[in-house]
């Protein structure tokens, strides 16, 4: 196992709730190396974090950990088996009302100041 492969799956094992589920292929071609990472489906919202900032992160460390070694190292999560992922279609918006605006003076009458 490599080292960029090891801390992967060192970080990764640490973050999530099924350890035995991670699964790490390493592929190497002209654009450097490639580590594709395969988690439970459960476990997915961990290693993405919120907004995506776990994942960033771990790539982060993974380009330090190639530059050190001279490589380039890029991450590929891939999605679980069965997932349920939602999509931008799959929000739908409600109409707002318009909400009336208060001028100045009638928010400072409510405060009774």
């Amino acid at each position: 196992m490599e080292k960029d492969q090891e801390v992967l799956d060192y970080i990764v094992k640490m973050l999530v709730d099924h350890p035995e589920a991670v699964k790490i292929a390493r592929t190497i071609d002209e654009r450097g190396v490639l580590l594709s990472l395969d988690v439970h489906s459960e476990d997915m919202g961990k290693v993405i974090g919120k907004e995506g900032h776990t994942a960033k992160a771990i790539r982060t460390i993974l380009r330090v950990v190639g530059i050190k070694n001279g490589a380039r190292v890029n991450l590929k999560i891939n999605e679980p088996e069965g997932s349920t992922r939602p999509t931008m279609g799959d929000y739908k918006r409600e109409p707002v009302a318009p909400v009336a605006m208060k001028t100045v003076d009638e928010a400072m009458a409510d405060l009774n100041l």
